[in-house]
This record gives C-alpha cells, sequence and structure tokens, in this order.
C-alpha cells in the first residue's frame, strides 16, 4: 500500500513538473473596458439590471436586457446607448433558446451573462407561504437562470468558453438561514456559483456572485434619491443600485481574471453576525 502510494505522488510530482504555466498581469483600459463585449442582463428594466446595463454600455458593451414589461424594456433601452431588450419570461425555459438564439444572431457570440431576474413576494411568516408563492419565486430565482446559463453554455465552443463569464445576483440573504421562499433560492444560488465555478474553471469560464443588502428598487419600495437611512442595519443605511453595478464591472473585467467562486456582499457587512 505504501510503495503505490509513493509511485503515484513519484508519477504526479513528474508530471507536474513538465506542465508550465504563464500568467500575464491584466491591464485594462478604462474607457474600452468591455469594447465589442456582449452582455446579456436578465431583469434589466429597473434598480440592479437597469444600472448595470447602463455601467456597461458606458464602458463600450453591446448589452441586452431582458425582462416581462416590454414598456419598461423599451423606456430602458430609450435612454441608453448600445443597448437592445429581448421581452422573456425567465421561468418559461421553452422560451429562453428564443432569447439565446436572439443573441447569437445579432451578435455572433456572447462574453458575459449576468442572472439578475429575481422577485420577492414579501411573505411575513412561514406559515403565510402559498405553494404558488413558493413556485414563482424558485422559478423565477434560481430555475430559471439555472437553465439559461446551461442552455449558453452549450452553445459555446472551447475557445468562446476562454472569454465567457457569469455573475449571478444573489442577497445577503443567501448567507443567512432562512425558511422563506426568496430567502431559500439565494442560499441555493451561493450553492451554485460556487458549484459551477469548480465544474467549469478547468474550461475558462469564470462565476462569482453579489449578495446585495437591502437596495433602493421598485421591489423593496425604497427611492435612492430619498432618505436612505436604515437604523436596523449595521451599516445604518440602505444602499443604492449603482454600488452593485460598480461590483459587477469589476468582477467581469480582466481585473479580476483570478476571481471565481466568490460571492461580494455589497452591503457594508450587514450579514454578518458579532456577537458585541
Amino acid at each position: 500500500m505504501g510503495f503505490k502510494t509513493d509511485l503515484h505522488k513519484g508519477i504526479k510530482y513528474l508530471i507536474n513538473q513538465r506542465r508550465k504555466v504563464y500568467v500575464t498581469p491584466a491591464t485594462v483600459n478604462l474607457d474600452k473596458m468591455f469594447k465589442d463585449k456582449v452582455v446579456l442582463i436578465t431583469g434589466g428594466s429597473s434598480g440592479i439590471g437597469y444600472e448595470m446595463a447602463k455601467k456597461f454600455s458606458m464602458a463600450g458593451a453591446n448589452v441586452i436586457i431582458t425582462g416581462r414589461n416590454e414598456k419598461k424594456l423599451k423606456d430602458a433601452t430609450s435612454k441608453l446607448k448600445k443597448v437592445t431588450y429581448f421581452q422573456n419570461d425567465i421561468q418559461n425555459i421553452e422560451e429562453q433558446e428564443k432569447l439565446v438564439n436572439f443573441v447569437f444572431e445579432k451578435y455572433k457570440k456572447i462574453n458575459i451573462l449576468i442572472n439578475n431576474a429575481g422577485i420577492s413576494k414579501h411573505e411575513t411568516d412561514f406559515l403565510s407561504v402559498t405553494e404558488k408563492d413558493f413556485d414563482d419565486q424558485f422559478n423565477t430565482n434560481l430555475k430559471g437562470s439555472y437553465f439559461l446559463t446551461q442552455k449558453i453554455i452549450k452553445r459555446l465552443t472551447d475557445d468562446e468558453k476562454k472569454d465567457f463569464t457569469i455573475i449571478f445576483i444573489s442577497s445577503e440573504r443567501g448567507s443567512q438561514c432562512d425558511y422563506l421562499p426568496y430567502g431559500l433560492t439565494k442560499v441555493a444560488i451561493n450553492s451554485l456559483i460556487e458549484g459551477l465555478s469548480c465544474r467549469f474553471i478547468k474550461e475558462g469560464i469564470r462565476v462569482n456572485g453579489i449578495a446585495p443588502g437591502v437596495t433602493s428598487s421598485d421591489m423593496v419600495k425604497i427611492e435612492k434619491n430619498g432618505n436612505l437611512a436604515a437604523n436596523q442595519y449595521i451599516s445604518r443605511r440602505y444602499f443604492i443600485p449603482e454600488e452593485v453595478a460598480e461590483i459587477a464591472l469589476f468582477l467581469a473585467s480582466d481585473y479580476a481574471k483570478c476571481i471565481s467562486g466568490e460571492i461580494i456582499h455589497t452591503n457594508n457587512g450587514n450579514h454578518l453576525n458579532p456577537y458585541f
């Protein structure tokens, strides 16, 4: 048994001695950070999704946003340059093939996928959760993103995978125990981020997540230009979608080429639970 173990270690050592890896530090031109890159953002007509679309387009990317409400999509794209939309219900898995076809027919490629679409039914207690609300949140927040990601990866060539990165928008609640569907979907997304990173990093695909705290949006009914004081949180404030968008820009850029499987909280540590 000892001889076999030593032999295995010896062979592994010789293989590693022959294997050579060279790394060139990334340099980024800020004005052209995402020039000619193609970015798909689900749930991109408002809130965090809209601000990410704005940031990426300003950095030179071609951006596609999706959502269920065509009027909101039209309004969003009318305000932004280099942004187009595709009306899509993330819950409808069969429709996703049309979305993927649209992206590849229009741009011939995709470089960045941001799984941002999500809903919360804001239930107050475990006993008030209905089956329909449970299914709606899991189908939108988790299942839709899961299969859209799968469909896109299946379309990529080996070379295209090396220039492809995925970002999931999770939540600070994904780092906490929970019994409500919204929080449970985010716990699952955090695990999916780490699992996909381990599965695909050898093929060149980076997978990361952003976990915002309570951020001003239509979903939480908080105005970003209003009073953001929130004394119940360790940060003593709510957050704005531009803050999340900046982190997305970083994670998708060449600055973050050595980062995969990470979930960055944009909440000033609200998810932490200190003993003091």
